[in-house]
């Protein structure tokens, strides 16, 4: 009789469509013949993987579901449906659009842009700081569970920094989620360096990052649930999706670069121009909504409206569903997406 198969979790950032990734989350930790090994993060996946640390640290797959569904709650998640039975006959796409043609919406996106967060002077505070401040991070930082990294990017370097173990805090957390047109750089001690350094959001290095999940002791399956969609049929025209498309990209490069690179290692051993054992097979696999995704803009990433939410968490439940249905065996022994298609 076989055990538990055991994968590693990629979990991207998005802002508020990271309410999907919850919804993948609460799934698969009701599959009790899936462990989690290893959790990578970087923003809204960054928040996700700390409320999955939190819980499964204190051996609870169930606590682990409270965590996350406290997480979005403090952020405008609902997850009851019967606190709101209306929430369903709204369509998520129709919201974000209203939103987006909102006029607080242009006129709050026109001050980011043109507006430093640091005009705002002593009375600015970071708005993630209520939440992360609330971790257990006894439990974050700990052995039991999971091991954890997240990700953000060092300014004065542009380098990608994996922070592990003791040193995930609230400001690491809050480094990896901190886009620089909204939130002042946070700036922490670099061990390395000895210096105090300032970083914004992992997504331009790292998103997420997918190296610290090759360590040999960790399995070779890699699940990345991605966010940011991959493809886009249609060249956007309006100025907003032209720079939400340049957003995507940007956010989805780091990626692609290590899938790339993992689709490489493959073509090596799979050539014999390695030996086998002489760089790890990853198995790569992924969740994802690109069609929805597709419809959504960038004002429900930023703007965190119950019932978008809600419908992300179903969203993210219903994706985690038909992976498990059709995939669930491939993992362990190969890779469900197919890395030589997706770079030729």
């Amino acid at each position: 009789m076989t055990g538990p198969k055991s994968i590693n979790l990629a979990l991207q950032g998005g802002g508020a469509h990271g309410a999907f990734t919850w919804g993948v989350l609460d799934r698969l930790l009701e599959v009790p013949d899936i462990e989690i090994a290893a959790v990578t993060g970087t923003s809204a996946g960054a928040l996700n993987g700390a409320a999955l640390k939190a819980g499964l640290a204190r051996g609870s797959r169930e606590a682990a579901r409270e965590n996350l569904a406290w997480l979005w709650e403090q952020v405008g998640a609902i997850t009851d449906p019967r606190m709101a039975p209306w929430l369903d006959a709204v369509a998520p796409v129709a919201v974000s659009a209203a939103i987006e043609a909102s006029l607080p919406f242009a006129l709050g996106d026109g001050v980011a842009r043109l507006v430093s967060p640091y005009a705002s002077g002593p009375f600015y505070r970071n708005p993630l700081q209520r939440i992360v401040e609330r971790f257990s991070y006894d439990h974050v930082c700990g052995d039991p569970g999971p091991a954890f990294h997240i990700c953000a990017t060092n300014v004065r370097t542009g380098k990608i920094r994996v922070f592990t173990g003791d040193e995930i805090g609230p400001d690491a957390i809050m480094a990896s989620a901190c886009l620089p047109t909204l939130f002042r750089a946070v700036e922490i001690d670099d061990p390395e360096t000895g210096t105090r350094e300032a970083y914004w959001d992992g997504g331009y290095t790292g998103n997420p990052a997918l190296f610290p999940l090759f360590a040999g002791e960790l399995p070779a399956d890699i699940l990345v649930v991605n966010i940011n969609p991959l493809h886009r049929e249609e060249v956007p025209v309006s100025a907003r999706a032209i720079q939400n498309r340049i957003n995507e990209i940007s956010f989805n490069s780091s990626l692609l670069r290590e899938l790339r690179a993992i689709d490489f290692v493959q073509r090596l051993l799979d050539d014999g121009r390695l030996e086998d054992g002489a760089m790890k097979r990853v198995r790569v696999h992924m969740i994802a909504d690109d069609a929805l995704m597709r419809q959504l803009s960038v004002a429900t990433k930023i703007v965190a409206v119950p019932q978008v939410l809600h419908q992300l968490r179903e969203a993210g439940r219903t994706a985690t569903d038909a992976f498990l249905e059709a995939h669930f065996d491939a993992i362990g022994v190969s890779s469900s997406v197919d890395l030589r298609a997706m770079f030729a």
